[in-house]
């Protein structure tokens, strides 16, 4: 049988040094408190910022609604101010500024189309004071589609 070594038998059990178990808990508390707050900005942020991107989808897709019912040369116009504010809103004030072609290239690419430089949006874009004939119906299914889309 193999002896037991001397002084085994007198050994305590592993523990942790008096007062350090306070310690630990709080900066894990801590830890924890911080990476908690640090994921409620981040949530934050994004929630107001897809909020923001929504909010200007609807009052887009809300103005291109009410004005619907004015007479076509009027709703042209309408829909080229409003057309005009969203750049200003996505791009800023310089952006709004562009004429011409200049402003329907700017529109196909703040909404990823050919719509306003080669389709009927090119109206929109050059044609408000020609007399060039447009199909409102079709322009403003067009844009309701680009409107539903907006990402800024």
């Amino acid at each position: 049988m193999n002896p037991v070594p001397a002084g085994l038998e007198n050994l305590r059990g592993l523990h942790l040094p008096a007062g350090s178990a306070g310690a630990v808990q709080g900066e894990i508390a801590l830890a924890v408190a911080l990476g908690f707050l640090a994921a409620l900005a981040v949530g934050l942020v994004r929630w107001w910022r897809r909020r923001a991107k929504a909010s200007l989808r609807r009052r887009a897709l809300a103005e291109l609604a009410a004005v619907r019912h004015l007479a076509p040369e009027a709703r042209l116009v309408a829909q080229a101010r409003l057309l005009r504010r969203i750049v200003r809103t996505v791009e800023g004030d310089a952006a709004a500024d562009a004429r011409g072609a200049e402003w329907s290239a700017r529109l196909d690419r703040v909404f990823a189309t050919t719509f306003f430089t080669r389709g009927a949006g090119r109206v929109l874009g050059e044609g408000l004071y020609r007399r060039e004939s447009a199909d409102p119906a079709a322009i403003d299914a067009e844009l309701g589609r680009l409107f539903a889309q907006i990402k800024a």
